[in-house]
């Protein structure tokens, strides 16, 4: 089997589909939960006819020929003396190479005769004739680019030409939902789709809650077309859950959406305003994120199924690593899947090729498009692992609050279990709740390595590298949680690649400004308004999630050559969708701008502005209709007259609060970690943070604190100290030229030998402000009025004089005790607290 290709930017004619539910399954609880091999092998191909003709015929071979000719691909039909066109035939790769050039667009790969009949339903051998599709797809991008026949251009197209027409939107109350749609889906769908099911299914439709059950409804009915309705299509086309006869159920739940409908009023365009034509999303010119580096990807997960209980893995190597979909999961129609507590497994049968491969080339790489649900989770949370339970694995990718981990087991420096972990800085916060690209690479050089967003972290692997020779072959491959269902990690995962080495820096950077998901060029005209023949407002659109459109990157353009625009004025632009203004997103209401001859390009346009904005999704993307207006553009103008805003409220007397605050408990962790080098993820921290995290404030409120807080940063600070002290390396670097073998008699003697403690400590709690990033308040974490130096020094002596006060007779321990001692009285102080 070939490994797979570097990607070019394809033009994929797919149109976005409702975000359906999963699984209806839940986990076991067990150590290592079984999932069953959903695609074994695609069967031995072998040739002996004459030798290929040309090197087409090789590379058609290779990546044709070899992927399609078992007897459970084509092989069983298209071969000599069977089915034409015999494009696998055995007998001559020349003859077949001949039929099946005829089949494929070198050019436009998606549009290839190969794709569009599977894509039909044509003796697809997976469950989903789409990821049966996008594996041929691939497989003719490796030909394409093995021939230098890739096309890496996007030709734009003039959309329908579509007037902005009124529209009916889903209302704000659920009253009318509740006593038309929503009986029959609670009699009929409860089941399955309701948070109360014993086989909860997302997405909630049939929810106990009606506003919930509201929300998760309206992207599945249409209100200008009740018989489109995804709730209609599934009872009458898929048969999906009929109670009766699966024609007549479906006309009834159509005629319970008409009747929902009729009751909404349409929404008619201001006349007034100056408007574009209007689009829906699939008028758009696909603009894909092409040029993904993928010539090692041995697994490629871009979940493009959109239903179905299993992700396939599209690389395209056998035997397929797919996952098995259990628990709370949610497929997005960004492409994706959302975990909410569910988990994506593969078989350890098929996880196994991920050992072969691995352990055989030392080296490799996780890729991932993710966005945590939030920055509390800890564990580490297993986004990615390849392991067998909670204490043993071959690699994992996890989150740990603000912080990404990296676990690899290899036969130098690590446990069974990847320990100690490579962990991002604290003060960093690499981890946040957005859409973030994620890489972790190993190789037997440099080690451990993470990168965010294309950015390379900086952090040192705390093991030395060594080579993948322990790696266990009976482990599974697991998303979202550990192979046992522990540890889960909350958030959406838009693509997986693990590839088979390293991938560099600018590997790296590339499939990171690649993006991911399907894009759209959407292409407003504005040709009355402005006088520019084929004139168009040009916006890069995706669906973000199951919630909102990504706008982004606005640019003037026209399609008629030899055409440069000039001197046309476009102010205040907002995006409308169906029949009236976004409430939120707004993000151009104040653009000001001018298309001129000297800045426009041709080639690209001219662009408006850098901002991009979230726009709610309402029906659906196949059925939104989006329009832009303008305050003025060319010659035309609306003078909006903005709403006179409400006199604000008499502010309340309110009790005087104080001027200074103490540090939440994550605060304190981070800040302690700070201030003495060691890392927040060190096992022995852990083991006390988890015993007092519960104890320490969870308010920056002083007037909230309680002694027994005190007693919980004190024993956490101790932790912090004796673990410094307790580390040769790291006390020799703290406390530089101290000597820890001397007696506390002499190791204390004389101020200069106290300095050797007592200056570092004070630097690190005085002498450097921590200043915390905008998502902890961005404050600096030094007093503004610091305690006296002379003061807290003081303090620390006598300590030193209590301590070594043992009549020449301290025990061998008393010096490094005496450290920890005076480390943690000044960790554990007011200096942490306060802030």
């Amino acid at each position: 089997m070939t490994p797979p290709r570097v990607r070019r930017a394809t033009l994929l004619a797919t149109v976005f589909s409702s975000a359906v539910l999963v699984a209806c399954s839940g986990g076991s609880g067990q150590a290592t939960e079984e999932q069953p091999n959903t695609n074994p092998d695609s069967g031995d191909t072998s040739y002996s006819g004459p030798a290929p003709e040309s090197e087409d015929v090789q590379n058609y071979k290779r990546y044709i020929w070899d992927n399609l000719a078992a007897e459970n691909r084509c092989g069983s039909c298209h071969v000599e003396g069977n089915q034409s066109p015999r494009f696998v035939r055995g007998d001559d790769i020349n003859l077949a190479h001949g039929e099946g050039r005829e089949l494929v667009n070198l050019s436009a790969p998606e549009e290839s005769r190969l794709v569009s009949k599977v894509a039909s339903g044509h003796n697809c051998w997976l469950a989903s004739a789409d990821a049966c599709a996008e594996i041929i797809t691939n497989y003719i991008e490796d030909w394409a680019s093995a021939a230098g026949s890739e096309a890496s251009t996007i030709t734009l197209t003039p959309p329908p030409e579509r007037e902005v027409g009124a529209s009916k939107s889903f209302p704000a109350s659920s009253g009318n939902f509740a006593t038309t749609v929503y009986p029959l889906l609670e009699q009929y769908c409860a089941s399955c789709h309701s948070e109360d099911a014993e086989t909860a299914q997302q997405p909630y439709f049939a929810s106990s809650d009606i506003d919930q059950a509201y929300e998760a409804s309206k992207a599945r009915m249409d209100l200008d077309n009740p018989e489109n309705s995804r709730f209609v299509v599934r009872l009458g086309s898929d048969f999906h859950n009929c109670w009766g006869d699966c024609s007549e159920n479906a006309d009834t739940m159509a005629a319970a959406i008409q009747n929902f409908a009729d009751g909404i009023s349409l929404t008619e365009v201001d006349p007034n305003w100056v408007i574009s034509k209007a689009l829906y999303l699939t008028d758009g010119v696909v603009s894909s994120g092409g040029g993904r580096i993928e010539n090692n990807a041995i697994a490629l997960y871009e979940f493009k199924s959109g239903s179905g209980t299993t992700a396939y893995d599209t690389s395209g190597i056998n035997p397929a690593i797919d996952l098995t979909l259990s628990g709370d999961v949610e497929w997005l129609g960004s492409w994706g899947i959302q975990l909410a507590g569910g988990k994506a497994q593969a078989a350890t049968a098929t996880s196994k090729r991920l050992f072969d491969t691995l352990s055989g080339t030392g080296e490799y790489t996780i890729e991932a498009w993710v966005a945590p649900a939030n920055v509390v989770q800890e564990g580490p949370a297993r986004i990615v692992s390849y392991s067998g339970g909670n204490d043993i694995r071959n690699f994992t990718l996890g989150q740990a609050m603000y912080n990404y981990t990296f676990q690899n087991r290899n036969d130098a420096s690590t446990d069974a279990n990847g320990m100690p972990a490579l962990i991002t800085e604290d003060m960093a916060e690499r981890v946040q709740a957005t859409l973030q690209h994620v890489v972790a690479t190993f190789d037997p050089i440099n080690g451990r390595r993470l990168y965010v967003n294309g950015e390379f972290t900086g952090d040192a692997d705390p093991a030395e590298p060594g080579l993948l020779s322990t790696w266990d072959d009976t482990f599974a491959l697991a998303l979202g949680s550990e192979v046992s269902n522990e540890h889960q990690w909350q958030g959406s995962i838009r693509l997986l690649a693990i590839h088979s080495r390293a991938l560099n820096q600018d590997d790296i950077l590339t499939n990171y400004e690649a993006g991911v998901g399907q894009k759209y060029l959407l292409l407003f005209k504005v040709e009355e308004e402005t006088g520019v023949p084929q004139g168009y407002v040009m916006f890069e659109v995706q669906q973000y999630d199951n919630h909102g459109y990504l706008f982004s990157e606005p640019k003037f353009i026209t399609l008629e050559d030899g055409v440069t625009p000039d001197g046309i004025e476009i102010e205040g632009m907002r995006i409308g969708i169906n029949g009236r203004e976004a409430v939120v997103g707004q993000a151009w209401a104040n653009l000001d701008t001018t298309v001129t001859a000297a800045e426009y390009d041709p080639a690209g346009g001219q662009k408006l502005s850098p901002l991009g904005t979230i726009i709610t999704l309402e029906k659906g993307p196949t059925s939104d209709e989006f329009f832009l207006t303008f305050e003025r553009l060319g010659n035309e103008e609306f003078v909006r007259v903005e709403a006179t805003p409400a006199a604000p409220a008499v502010p309340a007397d309110l009790t005087p609060q104080p001027r200074i605050g103490i540090r939440r408990f994550e605060q304190i962790h981070a800040a302690l970690s700070a201030a003495t080098g060691i890392s927040s993820a060190h096992p022995a921290v852990m083991d006390t943070w988890e015993k007092v995290k519960q104890q320490l404030p969870v308010e920056s409120d002083i007037r909230g604190f309680l002694a027994a807080q005190q007693m919980g940063i004190t024993q956490l600070a101790v932790k912090y100290c004796s673990t410094l002290v307790d580390d040769e390396a790291a006390r020799a670097g703290y406390f530089p030229g101290f000597d820890f073998s001397a007696g506390a008699n002499s190791a204390f003697d004389d101020d200069a030998k106290r300095a050797q403690i007592i200056d570092p400590l004070l630097e690190n709690l005085l002498g450097r402000p921590i200043t915390w990033p905008a998502a902890m308040g961005g404050h600096t974490a030094q007093l503004a009025s610091a305690p006296d130096e002379s003061a807290v020094r003081a303090e620390l002596n006598s300590l030193i004089d209590t301590m070594t006060n043992c009549g020449g007779s301290c025990g061998a321990d008393r010096t490094t005790t005496t450290v920890k001692a005076t480390c943690a009285a000044a960790m554990g102080s007011a200096m942490i607290l306060i802030h």
